[in-house]
């Protein structure tokens, strides 16, 4: 059991049979009356978020997940596949429910999938991706890294804002948790 106090980002928990992953958690002191929990939670299941308070020692049963490394091997129509790495074992997840995640995946790529007890709950990527640039506008002569940017699609599909300086065909590692440009790669 673990107090509302203790709840932090991306942790997991059950309540009345739903399986409820914190998104947000703050400390929230009014100025008359008692501490609050302020959390943004998602049921997992169906997708739904919602903002809600707790009483800092009320108790929620911790959700134990299990983590499997996997390949992503490609999507069709609207499931992806995966591949485990030691069993060869292949899992199909719902696009709908992990559409965050394939925005910054590429087939063949390793990631991690979470279970609860045999259920597939979500998947896992790695904190920076190395993508290409397929396209953006053209490069500036002369331009700096503290300028504005300008919008680069990549790979994937995914648009991050990147330094004028970049061009289309380069690498860059890309931050999988904020969608933002982190520096240029090598592949």
């Amino acid at each position: 059991m673990l107090s509302a106090s203790e709840l932090r980002a991306g942790m997991t928990y059950e309540q009345d049979g739903k399986l409820i992953k914190v998104l947000e958690s703050s400390h929230h002191k009014p100025g008359k009356g008692n501490t609050v929990m302020r959390l943004k939670l998602k049921d997992v299941r169906t997708g739904s978020v919602v903002d809600t308070t707790m009483r800092p020692e009320e108790k929620v049963e911790q959700a134990i997940l299990e983590t499997k490394p996997v390949q992503y091997l490609y999507t069709m129509d609207d499931t992806a596949n995966f591949m485990d790495l030691e069993t060869y074992e292949q899992y199909e997840i719902p696009v709908e429910d992990i559409q965050n995640e394939l925005k910054f995946m590429l087939e063949n790529m390793e990631v991690k999938i979470q279970f609860y007890g045999t259920e597939v709950i979500g998947v896992i990527v790695p904190t920076t991706v190395v993508l290409q640039v397929v396209e953006t506008q053209p490069s500036i002569k002369g331009a700096t890294v503290t300028g504005s940017g300008k919008p680069a699609t990549m790979e994937t599909g995914v648009v991050v804002n990147v330094p004028d300086f970049i061009s289309t065909g380069e690498y860059l590692e890309v931050n999988t948790v904020e969608g933002t440009y982190q520096k240029r790669a090598t592949k």
